[in-house]
């Protein structure tokens, strides 16, 4: 789609595209395509970051990624290979209102502030590397939900994605404490509450093998949601919004347990916090937040030997020149 920064795509058909040629070239050459899921969570998502650091420290780049709410802002920071990047933003920002707060609920019905986000920090606080993001052959998905069916939609980078990122405002759009964000005719929030792990999809677009990061720990069982009395009366307008929201907690779980089956079956490998976080999706304690991050570091730390065995079988795979 000319002008906005990421291109649609429908939900159940596999990315197409110009990027995508890309990825296309990536399996003629490698047989073995390595994803990488991310799940969302709000400031939980410092555990990605923790994780993705250590991933970037490794030099180790997926061939493919996809996020839903925070998952997809870390992501596009590990893509454009801004080590660091991504912790800075998730924590120097902690006690300007503009960042989450109040004050920017009361104001655009927003806790976080997402001008300052997505448009204020990329462009002038600690700039977003946009040419690297598109340069790198690794393609990019975002998940996001239509309010209008409650099911996802995805999204992929599109080279003039530095014009806008309504798309990544959308998937951080949580319902109840964000309105929904309209893009190219469509009306959308956050691409975790109808996809919340979206490993099908990566499987669906050719990933071989996914490297799950959850922002969860294993023995998490997400129950239904808390204010249904709110919500319901709030999105009354979008019926099958109020539906995905219902079923939000059925729907995580049965991913939980397909990632599980996944990881028996040698397909997955699965980065998950090994001990509860004890963090809101808001949280502004920064060494809470830093206590989050090392905790990612030292996870994918321990799981960096079999990640390390996968890209080892990536590079064989790649015939020599």
């Amino acid at each position: 789609m000319p002008g906005t920064g990421l291109q649609r795509f429908p939900v159940n058909r596999p990315v197409r595209g110009g990027i995508r040629r890309r990825g296309r070239v990536r399996k003629e050459l490698a047989t073995l395509k390595i994803g990488l899921v991310l799940e969302g969570g709000g400031m939980r998502g410092l555990y990605t970051v923790g994780v993705l650091d250590w991933l970037m420290e490794k030099q180790f780049m997926a061939d493919y990624v996809i996020g839903v709410s925070a998952g997809a802002g870390n992501g596009s920071s590990y893509v454009s290979g801004q080590r660091g990047r991504s912790y800075r933003v998730d924590t120097a920002y902690l006690e300007d209102k503009r960042y989450v707060s109040l004050y920017n609920f009361i104001k655009t019905k927003s806790v976080f502030g997402m001008d300052f986000i997505f448009d204020i920090i990329p462009k002038h606080l600690d700039p977003f590397d946009y040419p690297a993001f598109l340069d790198n052959p690794c393609e990019f998905i975002t998940g996001v939900t239509d309010v209008h069916t409650g099911e996802p939609v995805y999204f992929g980078k599109q080279p003039d994605l530095g014009r806008q990122c309504k798309v990544l405002r959308a998937s951080a759009s949580i319902p109840l404490f964000a309105p929904p964000v309209t893009f190219q005719g469509g009306l959308y929030l956050d691409g975790g509450t109808s996809d919340p792990i979206p490993v099908r999809r990566a499987l669906a677009d050719g990933c071989d093998r996914v490297i799950v990061v959850l922002t969860r720990d294993r023995d998490y069982v997400k129950q239904p949601e808390s204010f249904r009395h709110l919500y319901h009366r709030q999105m009354r307008k979008y019926p099958k919004m109020i539906e995905a929201l219902d079923r939000r907690h059925e729907v995580y779980n049965e991913t939980r347990r397909y990632v599980d089956q996944l990881e028996k079956e040698g397909t997955a490998l699965v980065v998950a916090p090994s001990m509860p976080l004890s963090v809101s999706r808001f949280e502004k304690n920064k060494e809470n937040l830093n206590q989050v991050y090392r905790l990612g570091h030292m996870d994918a730390e321990n799981k960096w030997r079999a990640i390390e065995a996968w890209a080892k079988a990536r590079q064989a795979d790649c015939p020599h020149t």
